[in-house]
């Protein structure tokens, strides 16, 4: 299910796209998304990584300095304090490519994002 226009096939033919020192932290994130939430579709979508339910919960995109987490505003908004020590905006996180993942916060964002979709269902 891509959309119109990706030159990506699959996540792990995006993944596979970057140099081999970025390819372990996407592949970090990845999985550590599809743990939290394995019944998501995860697929393409802008040209990058992206997990579904109920709508878009989360995309996330390699950088020349960083690792792009895209929460969607409200992921960010109820999390300010726990990523203000990184490079963000409205719907964007940076992570340091050369710093370790905050797997933590990820989490936290994530399982908020599921219930906010799963509320939005109802």
């Amino acid at each position: 299910m891509e959309e119109k226009g990706e030159r990506y096939s699959s996540v792990e033919g995006y993944i596979g796209s970057f140099p081999a020192v970025v390819q372990p932290k996407l592949r970090e994130l990845r999985q550590l998304i599809r743990s939290i939430i394995p019944e998501a579709e995860e697929r393409i979508s802008y040209e990058m990584p992206a997990y579904f339910l109920n709508g878009v919960l989360v995309y996330f995109g390699a950088h020349s300095n960083h690792i792009g987490f895209y929460p969607t505003s409200s992921g960010i908004t109820a999390f300010e304090t726990e990523v203000s020590k990184y490079e963000r905006s409205k719907g964007a996180i940076q992570f340091p490519r050369g710093g370790p993942l905050p797997k933590e916060v990820v989490e936290r964002i994530v399982r908020f994002r599921v219930k906010e979709n799963t509320a939005k269902k109802r």
